[in-house]
């Protein structure tokens, strides 16, 4: 969240900030109750001196009249202190529901707008595809060559989960250990993390858990939900933790499941792998000095890049758009591969994103940093970025990699983990 004292004293600069993000917070009113916040706090601070004054004083009363009067004047005073604590109380609770729903500030650079808005700044190494077939959607592949079961994932848990099969299997396997490996040789650690959170980590990266507009899969009778990203575990990893300067940047990447109840979410994007409830993910989070929150965030752009350009695969990165870019984001930059069966005549569809958070999560995780030598400390800045979303990846492959015969050319990249060159009916199953 944005700082406190920022918000009431920059009104008009936040607003205008909500109205390009398109949020609705309330900053005046959010001011209004700061301001009165900091009023009921300077009376209560000059009532707890007198009532301190007063108690020190009773046992110098020169009778016991005195003594009694004396007394309860410090019950007085206790019982209006705790009446304005209580108002005090109501009104913080307000404001902070208000603050958490101020999103951050974005970058100059950012474009102003909602989703069609968003710029291409640049297209990957690899060309679009050329077929002198018609080519299928990763549905029909892989159908044909036994990758995944979608009747299968109905029957036990319902629309929008599937089983990967046979070669589905290995390539997502394979795709794991290539980014690991490209990961850890840049300077990740690499780790495993829950599937379930805390509410509290959750809402401070920024998720919403409950209520009816979330995409969060609660869990009923506790304060656990399942994770739609590792973002919220890497994040929530440090929470309160304060680093010594000179150990940040660090760099961690998380293989997990995500869960996402993609409410709402309907139409042609919903078919197959492309918006399903489960999928393994294998994520970037770092946390930096703020200055070096810039340099990351391109660091982990090019980390994409370069996983996407070791596959072969065609994309273009999108400069989000200020209306599109979630609560915490500063800025964040998408790549989306080309999928020739999406379509007509193939689109481009999201496989990654990397955002700049700046201090907004650290804030509501209380992750700091202290320099050498100076009082106090600071906040960390936060930055997540897809390395590979399995099921978006393997959409991509499986269409872009596939031949006249219906078999998939295995990309060059992942043929020392999947063991083949080429995923065809014969080896499938």
């Amino acid at each position: 969240m944005l700082d406190r004292r920022f918000v009431s004293d920059n009104i008009d600069l936040v607003t205008a900030n909500c109205r390009a993000r398109g949020s609705t917070a309330d900053v005046a009113r959010f001011a209004e109750l700061d301001r009165l916040r900091r009023q009921f706090q300077a009376d209560i601070d000059r009532l707890n001196q007198q009532a301190g004054q007063v108690s020190k004083s009773i046992g110098q009363a020169p009778d016991a009249a005195e003594r009694e009067r004396r007394k309860s004047e410090g019950r007085r005073l206790r019982e209006e202190i705790a009446a304005l604590e209580e108002r005090q109380g109501r009104i913080v609770a307000e404001s902070d529901e208000i603050l958490r729903a101020i999103p951050n500030l974005t970058h100059p650079d950012a474009p102003t707008g909602g989703e069609d808005a968003a710029v291409e700044i640049r297209r990957g190494k690899a060309a679009l595809p050329t077929f002198d077939f018609r080519p299928l959607d990763h549905v029909a592949l892989g159908a044909r060559l036994a990758l995944f079961d979608f009747d299968a994932g109905a029957k036990v848990a319902g629309h929008g989960f599937y089983f990967l099969t046979g070669d589905g299997v290995l390539l997502e396997l394979a795709l794991t250990r290539y980014a690991v490996e490209i990961l850890m040789r840049r300077g990740f650690t690499v780790m495993t993390t829950p599937d379930v959170a805390r509410d509290s980590i959750l809402e401070g990266t920024g998720f919403m858990p409950r209520g009816p507009e979330t995409q969060i899969y609660s869990i009923t009778g506790s304060d656990l939900s399942l994770v739609a990203t590792a973002e919220i575990t890497l994040g929530g990893a440090m929470h309160e933790r304060i680093f010594e300067a000179d150990e940040l940047p660090l760099r961690l990447c998380g293989i997990s499941h995500c869960f996402r109840t993609e409410a709402g979410a309907h139409g042609r994007a919903t078919r197959g792998l492309y918006r399903v409830h489960q999928f393994t993910k294998v994520e970037m989070f770092a946390f930096t000095l703020p200055e070096q929150s810039e340099a990351m965030h391109g660091e982990l752009l090019e980390l994409e890049c370069a996983l996407f350009d070791g596959l072969g695969i065609p994309y273009r990165v999108i400069d989000t758009a200020s209306g599109d870019l979630g609560g915490p984001a500063y800025r964040k930059f998408d790549l989306e591969a080309w999928m020739p069966g999406r379509g007509e005549a193939g689109e481009w569809g999201e496989v990654t994103s990397t955002s700049n958070c700046t201090d907004y999560q650290a804030r509501r995780l209380a992750i700091r940093y202290k320099k050498p030598g100076e009082k106090g400390t600071h906040f960390v800045h936060t930055l997540n970025g897809t390395a590979i979303a399995m099921s978006r990846a393997i959409i991509a492959i499986v269409e872009n990699f596939q031949r006249a015969d219906g078999s998939v050319e295995v990309p060059e990249a992942l043929v020392p983990w999947m063991g083949k060159r080429t995923i065809g009916p014969a080896t499938a199953g």
